[in-house]
């Protein structure tokens, strides 16, 4: 579990990492957990500090576009012109 979150492909500033409290494994791995993100430089902040408000929607990714600013890649999924955006779900 620890490595899975640690080395996910989509980690990166404003992930959010959903961790289920009755899961068998994560009390004992959420020490390690933290601890790791915080090695590689993350800061663990609410939720509220994560989501955007006001003008903004979400893609099939979780990731928060401003309105009418999404775009449509080579595959055909939507992606954004800006850089800052936050990640809104990670699996």
């Amino acid at each position: 579990m620890v490595s899975t979150v640690l080395n996910h492909k989509a980690l990166g500033n404003g992930s959010i990492i959903l961790m289920h409290n009755g899961a068998k494994y994560t009390k004992d791995a959420l020490p390690s957990i933290i601890e790791g993100l915080q090695k590689k430089g993350y800061e663990l902040v609410p939720i509220s500090q994560l989501i955007y408000t006001g003008d903004y929607e979400m893609d099939h990714e979780g990731r928060q576009h401003p309105i009418g600013n999404a775009v449509k890649n080579a595959t055909g999924s939507a992606s954004s012109k800006k850089k800052d955006v936050k990640d809104a779900a990670m699996h």
